[in-house]
């Protein structure tokens, strides 16, 4: 054995080690840079992926949930479910319009803030919210087209409300224009829920048409109310939106207290903003952004203007400045990434028509809207610069376990990809740390080709450190081999070494 493994040894020429060390060290940078891109796209290693995935069931592993017992699958049926509502895709109650502010930006800019996933939720909503099966006509048949709609029900003389909302969402290049149409979708759609009101008794079919005549009617008149906000008519607006929510107060799937909120906060009305939150922000209500956040900044701005971090850290916090940090707590962990953007860490982009709660989606939505009412509040963003990581520590795995909300659910960073646009980076919650493999291979292409440059400088000296190694590595052999020629007769070795 020895005098074959000198043998070996003595063939290789530095060359040779050259070569093997600049290949292992190509080899394992191609694959440390795989590895980097496909943890950038998915989020996850591809070895690991492929290990757990094909490898594990093939050396026999068994999976954890399969092996886990009924009653444990039923204690976690609770939290599957809540996972699965708090990854509910909803509609961004803020949402711009169209035609006059996302077509806009596409034609300064060149970029698609839309995504076709966004979009393709928002023909569904008007599909669900607006036809019903007496319909001639739907929304989604012009989609493409909205004059076509309108012509086809002058033609029919039906008057359609919804081609008029279409027109103002996707036509009208300016928020003026867009209040035009939707004063016209107005006047139609009245009438058409006030027929289907006095009919909505004789049958399901009627009964199906005023749920349709309301769902158009409450849009038209929220949409409006965003008009007047927009176009700098804050208390008209808000009136509006009260006049709404008094008129339509089981339809909540609008979240028309959201645009109450942002309007009262831009009139500076904190005590009507205290009284709406006094309802809505209830145990038993869904909580969003807008809520915990506005909840938190009322607090702030209790305390903010005196609020200096050296004060506090010597005489201790007030109790009113003890709930403000809570408050910012709280918000913080219903949704870790709007502290961000609200102290520009990040760029902001525009806000997608629909949003993930606790996701990045609905964290730039709220923070496009309300950061300048953070600003407008002294001292505001000070407060929350410093204390809003101190959330972290007391939910260190968010994923398994929350402080006053369920565990973070898993599924947002897959979702706000589908959301938000490519050229938006999405933020990660909880920040992932770095698969085992894309170390594992950084380290060994680093080490390999430092290897290869030593080996190139000084072959000679790398030479002889190699042959030394590999007659360390060969040495257990080596001894092993000895003491079984030591044990066993040297005729049946010489049998043995002969089969």
């Amino acid at each position: 054995i020895d005098y074959f493994v000198s043998m070996f040894l003595n063939t290789l020429t530095p060359k040779f080690y050259v070569a093997l060390t600049g290949t292992s060290s190509l080899i394992s940078g191609l694959i440390l840079i795989f590895e980097w891109w496909y943890f950038r796209k998915y989020g996850t290693s591809f070895i690991e992926q492929v290990s757990v995935s094909h490898l594990r069931p093939l050396l026999g592993g068994v999976d954890n949930s399969s092996s886990n017992n009924s009653n444990t699958s039923n204690g976690d049926a609770d939290s599957s479910r809540q996972s699965v509502s708090e990854c509910k895709v909803w509609r961004n109650p803020l949402n711009l319009f169209r035609g006059a502010e996302y077509n806009r930006y596409t034609w300064v800019t060149g970029r698609e803030p839309l995504t076709y996933y966004d979009m393709n939720l928002s023909a569904q909503d008007h599909q669900t919210f607006f036809t019903c099966d007496s319909d001639h006509i739907r929304p989604a048949d012009a989609s493409k087209d909205p004059k076509h709609l309108l012509q086809i029900s002058v033609e029919h003389n039906t008057f359609c409300a919804t081609a008029y909302i279409l027109l103002a969402e996707e036509e009208a290049t300016t928020i003026v224009e867009a209040e035009k149409l939707f004063k016209q979708a107005l006047k139609v759609g009245e009438g058409c829920y006030r027929r289907s009101q006095q009919l909505q008794h004789h049958g399901s079919q009627y009964e199906a048409q005023h749920r349709r005549d309301t769902n158009v009617l409450v849009y038209i008149k929220r949409r409006l109310a965003m008009c007047s906000r927009k176009l700098g008519r804050t208390r008209e607006a808000v009136k509006m939106m009260r006049d709404l929510m008094k008129e339509f107060p089981l339809l909540s799937m609008f979240n028309i207290h959201e645009n109450l909120l942002e309007s009262l906060l831009e009139l500076q009305n904190y005590a009507d903003v205290q009284a709406v939150l006094a309802k809505y922000d209830d145990i038993s209500l869904p909580k969003s952004a807008t809520i915990c956040y506005t909840a938190a900044l009322l607090k702030a701005r209790a305390v903010s203007d005196k609020f200096s971090p050296e004060a506090a850290s010597r005489r201790g916090l007030s109790t009113a400045e003890m709930n403000a940090v809570e408050a910012i707590h709280r918000a913080v962990e219903f949704n870790p990434h709007v502290p961000k953007y609200l102290l520009e860490m990040k760029s902001l982009i525009l806000p997608p028509e629909h949003i993930l709660k606790r996701g990045d989606s609905e964290a730039i939505a709220y923070a496009f809207f309300h950061l300048q009412h953070w600003k407008r509040v002294e001292g505001a963003l000070n407060l929350l610069h410093c204390t809003w990581e101190g959330t972290f520590r007391m939910i260190p795995y968010p994923l398994e376990k929350g402080h006053l909300f369920y565990p973070y659910p898993i599924c947002t960073e897959t979702a706000d990809r589908e959301l938000l646009p490519m050229f938006h980076e999405v933020s990660v919650y909880p920040k992932k740390e770095l698969p085992f493999f894309i170390l594992f291979t950084a380290g060994l292409c680093s080490f390999t080709a430092m290897l290869a440059l030593l080996t190139h400088q000084f072959p000679e000296l790398m030479g002889v450190f190699a042959k030394a190694f590999l007659g360390t590595l060969f040495a257990p052999l080596n001894f092993i081999m000895e003491k079984v020629e030591s044990i066993l007769p040297s005729g049946l070795w010489h049998q043995l070494t002969r089969i």
